[in-house]
């Protein structure tokens, strides 16, 4: 434990950057901490008793512990990763690896029980038993991770597997009561299951149906899927695993970097920055090291006090709520707390040419763990409430989105309808039109940022409003234009 605390406090971002140190030290600080709170309040001193209780407020809590574990359940499930990859540690990019013990394995079962997530249970279970059955030594029998899994199976509609389970923990446990009824029930239903099957099987050959059944099965299984009629969940999670659609060699050709001055501006004429095309359309370009590393600093610096929840516009009623789609924290910076911020949001105007007076404050995120922002829009749609009419700037034209730290695994910023993807470069801003020149809206711009899979993703965004633009983009002769 000690080398441990050693390691985490030296590079406390780095440690906590590997989801399983993560879950392992909010488990440690809110389970085990209690714990350690009931044996030592049976006989101390007043004063000891006091201070554990004081620090106490200052640790993780239940909720804490299970959005950890939450956390490690979406990486697992949107990078394909199996139990055992996340158990031993082997993730890609980690610099402090970490293995869960069978209690830890236990506990993230239990969590995805509570929330009747019976695949996650199976997983995890198994995984937990995998690692029992090699020797680990451990304070949990096999019996107890037996009956979860065999339950969890068994909901799945694996009853076969769940009674191979059943018949395992009766083994060890010989008087389990609920194991001896789940022994007699499961039997009953595999029976009622072969009796049911053979009647079919027995009624198909009397219609001499079962030829063409199985030539229609393999018709469906062998039509090509493209990339266009994949749910919108799975191309997300194929585009962040780096998958999905590639651009034509054609396509890919009209893509430049070059350097950039935006039409001779003054700022830019003798010193031009580094701009490179990400995407054709919806058009995203990617500017270089637009951002130091002091001015990065001071914003996180600036940032950190005041991180709170992220907050999603809710679609129906318009109010600002969080949302388990939405796992970040955030925080606002006015150019009037720190001139460096005035000087960024010059920035921003000079290489867009987009007025700044109407835009949203810097908003400042940063992603830990599991951290991520599933496919959203960022403008106003004319089917829900108007989400910033109490600015009175009209809807977001434009984003500009910081990247202030590179990412070891994970954590890139994806357009599923089209099939890009953008990965973060610690120093550069990528730039895209929300809306067309007419003012409707770009569909093509919707977007996520996909879960943290190691370390710790720090970004800053700012929203362009289309009021002050008039004259800087002028209003198009058709709604696509």
């Amino acid at each position: 434990l000690d080398s441990l605390t050693a390691t985490a406090t030296q590079d406390p971002e780095g440690f906590l950057g590997h989801p399983v140190n993560a879950f392992k030290l909010m488990k440690r600080l809110n389970t085990e901490w209690g714990n350690l709170e009931s044996l030592v309040l049976s006989d101390t001193t007043d004063g000891f008793i006091s201070n554990l209780t004081i620090q106490r407020q200052y640790f993780p809590t239940d909720e804490d512990q299970t959005g950890a574990a939450k956390a490690l359940l979406r990486l697992q499930d949107t990078y394909r990763l199996d139990a055992n990859t996340i158990s031993t540690g082997n993730l890609p990019g980690v610099k402090h690896k970490s293995h869960m013990t069978v209690e830890d394995c236990y506990e993230l079962g239990k969590i995805a029980y509570s929330d009747v997530d019976y695949y996650h249970t199976e997983l995890w279970m198994a995984q937990a038993l995998k690692q029992l059955d090699e020797g680990e030594e451990s304070t949990l029998d096999k019996a107890t991770v037996l009956d979860y899994l065999s339950y969890a199976i068994y909901q799945q509609g694996e009853i076969e597997r769940a009674l191979e389970y059943t018949k395992r923990l009766l083994e060890l446990d010989p008087e389990h009561q609920r194991a001896k009824g789940n022994l007699k029930y499961f039997e009953f239903q595999l029976e009622k299951q072969k009796k049911a099957a053979d009647a079919t099987t027995e009624k198909e050959k009397e219609q001499g149906k079962t030829e063409t059944t199985e030539k229609k099965k393999r018709q469906k299984r062998s039509s090509p899927k493209t990339f266009s009629l994949i749910p919108e969940r799975k191309k997300y999670e194929m585009l962040c695993r780096g998958e999905g659609i590639r651009m034509t060699p054609r396509r890919q050709s009209r893509l430049f970097c070059r350097y950039y001055d935006n039409n001779h501006n003054p700022q830019y004429v003798l010193r031009p920055v580094k701009q490179q095309d990400e995407w054709d359309r919806p058009y995203i370009v990617r500017y270089i090291d637009i951002i130091s590393d002091a001015e990065m600093d001071r914003i996180k610096q600036l940032a950190k006090p005041r991180l709170r929840r992220a907050t999603i516009s809710n679609p129906v009623t318009g109010v600002l709520e969080t949302a388990p789609y939405r796992i970040s924290k955030s925080a606002w910076l006015t150019g009037y707390e720190d001139p460096m911020i005035d000087k960024i949001n010059q920035r921003i105007e000079d290489l867009t040419g987009l007025e700044m007076d109407t835009a949203e404050e810097l908003q400042v995120a940063n992603y830990g763990v599991g951290g991520q922002y599933e496919p959203h829009f960022d403008f106003g749609r004319k089917d829900e409430p108007d989400a910033f009419k109490e600015l009175g700037t009209g809807n977001r034209i434009a984003t500009w989105l910081f990247y202030m730290s590179n990412v070891s695994a994970g954590g890139a910023t994806v357009f599923p309808d089209v099939g890009a993807a953008v990965w973060p470069q610690k120093g550069s801003a990528v730039f895209w039109y929300n809306l067309f020149a007419s003012g409707e809206g770009d569909y093509s711009t919707r977007h996520a940022a996909c879960p943290v899979l190691v370390g710790n993703k720090w970004v800053s965004n700012k929203w362009i409003h289309e009021r002050g633009q008039e004259w800087r983009r002028p209003c198009g002769l058709s709604e696509a234009e």
